[in-house]
Formats: structure tokens, C-alpha cells, sequence
């Protein structure tokens, strides 16, 4: 009984022994594991270039267009014909509607034959006179009723005139407001009539620019309906003084508009070219960070054949789309860290791979510039 016993406790010992060995060769491989040096992370590169720019002046505006008016009545009366469709393409002195003029016509026939009368009796007094058979206050009595006749058929005639009412300019019409038998006071708004091409483009600049902006400059304009389309003008004219109270200029710009795509009362991205700066050093906005204590890039340095980053500081200028202007801190060549930053610190060693074949886990990060 013993002796069994015995052998049971050996046998126990055996294979709690062997489990011990196997966990300590396990301990042992993990550490090992964990003391290896992990693969130095994959960056995207890319080269600071000296490039030429235009600079821009940045600004928002509005479209705005050379003509624009509410088209009204001057004279009161009730609509008796419409002589227009909405949207419809007019050009100066079209009739657009007829307000009833029957009355006003009947009195125009009675002043026109009042006036008649007048004419033939200063004919006849003419006459007369030569032969003295009237006296000189005769005759200046009647050429005086002449006169009078004449001037009431001018003042009813132009109230006959303005009861159809025409378009002032060429441009286009927007909704009709009005119908037939309507009555309408004097003043009443018709239809709204717009002059599209050209057109106005009105922004503000701030005046520390005021000696940047010229009249003739060109100005490129872009607006949220055509993304797309870049639209092209001039300055036309800066407003002499600055508002007092944003401290900003006042600048028109004018651009044609053949197809009639700018439309008054657009939000408008406006970007007034400036002369060329020549040897401008760029980057993509996407190897930049950006701090509020300052940006900086990961610039790439070789050295025993292994490339490592370093943070630099650099200061940073216009922006144009995707690139922005680099000031200070970089050269021409250096090669920067494109993609890839978020895990970077200085001095660590990164393999550096073409844009294409790097992964999803070295996609850029990089704070929004202000």
C-alpha cells in the first residue's frame, strides 16, 4: 500500500514538473518576443518645391446686376391687357401690359379738336391782320388759346402714353405679379426685370489691402451652383472711403455673363490676382500640422543608410487649393513627411514607401488648419 502510494505521488510530481518546464519555455519565448524592437513604421514622402504663384486676395461677395428694377405704373388705372410671359427675354421700350385708357382717349379726341379750332382761327386772325381787319390783341389772344390747346393734348397724350407700360432695358423678366382687371394703384409692382450679362459682383476687403487693389484688376469668382466654373472679371470701382464701422473697402467687379449662369443675389467666393511671386516654396496642406503654438512637419533625414524623421517648426503663408506657401524652415528638396504622422517622435527610424502601396493604418492625420 505503501509502495503505491509512493508511486502515485512520483507520477504527480512528473507531470507537475513538466507543466512547470512547458509554462516557464512559454515565459521565456514571450519575453523574448516583447524585447524585440518593433518594424519602424511606413510614411509617405514628399519634396518641398519652388514653385511660381499668383497671389489671390480672398473674399466673399454677392452677384448683383448692372440693371435691376421692380417695373411699376406711374399713373393709376385697371389692367386691361398683359402683354408679356413670365421669364420672357424683353428689350427696351417692349410694351409689357396696357392699363384701360378709354376715357383718357375720349378726352384726347375732344382736346385734339379743341386744338383744330384753335389752329384755324389763328390762321384766319393771321390773315386778317394783314389786312387790318383784326386788331394785334385779337390775334394774340387767339395764337394764346392755340397755345394752351396745344400744350392739353401734350399732357393727355403722355398720360395716354403712360398707360402702357414698357420695359426700360434690355434684360430678362422674372414672375408676373399682376392680372387682368386688376386695379392698381400707382406704383404697384408688375414684374421684376433683370439685366444678366454683364453682371456686378460686390465683396468687401479688409483696408490694409486697400493698396493692393487697382481698377482693371482681374478677379476670379466662383459660385456653390457651378463648383466647377471659374468665372472671370475686372475691378470696376472701389468705393473712395472706408466703412467705419468693419473697416473694410467696398469693391465692384464686373463680368460678363454670356450664358447668363451668374444670376443676381448669388453668394459668391471672389479672389482678386495680385502680381506674381516668383520662387515660392509649397507643400501640400496634408504634411502640414497645425498647432495653435505653431506648425511644423516631420522633415526625413538619412543617415548609415536608415532614414529618421525630425520635427521642425516652419511658418506657413497663402494657401492655393490643395498647397500652401512655406515661409521659413524648409528648403527647396527637403524631403517631408507626407502621410503617416500620427505615431512619429523625433529621432525614430520610418520606412518610407511610394503613396500607393501605403495601408489604411498610415493614413494621414493632421490638425485642421485655423
Amino acid at each position: 500500500m505503501l509502495r503505491r502510494s509512493l508511486i502515485v505521488l512520483l507520477v504527480i510530481a512528473v507531470v507537475v514538473g513538466g507543466l512547470g518546464f512547458l509554462k516557464y519555455r512559454q515565459i521565456q519565448e514571450q519575453g523574448a518576443m516583447f524585447s524585440q524592437a518593433p518594424p519602424p513604421p511606413t510614411v509617405t514622402a514628399v519634396a518641398v518645391r519652388a514653385d511660381t504663384w499668383t497671389p489671390r486676395l480672398r473674399a466673399v461677395g454677392s452677384v448683383a446686376a448692372v440693371q435691376g428694377v421692380s417695373v411699376s405704373n406711374e399713373v393709376p388705372g385697371q389692367v386691361l391687357e398683359i402683354l408679356f410671359e413670365s421669364g420672357a427675354i424683353v428689350r427696351r421700350g417692349d410694351p409689357l401690359l396696357r392699363l384701360d385708357d378709354t376715357v383718357d382717349r375720349a378726352d384726347l379726341a375732344g382736346l385734339i379738336a379743341d386744338q383744330e379750332l384753335a389752329k384755324i382761327r389763328r390762321e384766319r386772325n393771321a390773315r386778317l391782320l394783314k389786312s387790318r381787319a383784326v386788331s394785334q390783341e385779337d390775334f394774340d389772344e387767339v395764337s394764346a388759346t392755340l397755345q394752351k390747346a396745344e400744350a392739353l393734348v401734350a399732357a393727355k397724350q403722355a398720360l395716354v402714353d403712360k398707360k402702357t407700360i414698357r420695359a426700360p432695358f434690355d434684360g430678362q423678366l422674372g414672375i408676373r405679379l399682376v392680372n387682368l382687371g386688376q386695379y392698381l394703384p400707382a406704383g404697384s409692382e408688375i414684374v421684376p426685370l433683370e439685366a444678366l450679362d454683364p453682371v456686378y459682383v460686390d465683396f468687401s476687403l479688409p483696408e490694409r489691402r486697400f493698396g493692393e487693389v487697382h481698377g482693371g484688376q482681374t478677379v476670379e469668382v466662383q459660385v456653390a451652383a457651378y463648383p466647377e466654373r471659374t468665372f472671370t472679371g475686372q475691378v470696376l470701382a472701389i468705393n473712395p472711403g472706408i466703412d467705419r464701422g468693419s473697416r473694410n473697402m467696398r469693391v465692384r467687379a464686373i463680368l460678363a455673363n454670356d450664358d447668363q449662369a451668374l444670376r443676381p443675389g448669388m453668394f459668391a467666393q471672389v479672389a482678386a490676382l495680385l502680381s506674381v511671386k516668383e520662387e515660392v516654396l509649397t507643400l501640400p496642406r496634408q504634411a502640414v500640422s497645425f498647432h495653435t503654438y505653431g506648425n511644423s512637419v516631420f522633415v526625413i533625414e538619412t543617415a548609415d543608410g536608415q532614414d529618421r524623421v525630425q520635427r521642425r517648426p516652419i511658418e506657413t503663408g497663402a494657401v492655393q487649393g490643395d498647397e500652401i506657401e512655406i515661409l521659413s524652415g524648409l528648403a527647396a528638396g527637403d524631403r517631408v513627411v507626407l502621410s503617416g504622422q500620427v505615431k512619429l517622435s523625433n529621432g525614430q527610424p520610418v520606412t518610407v514607401v511610394p503613396a500607393a502601396t501605403q495601408g489604411p493604418e498610415t493614413a494621414a492625420v493632421s490638425d485642421p488648419a485655423p
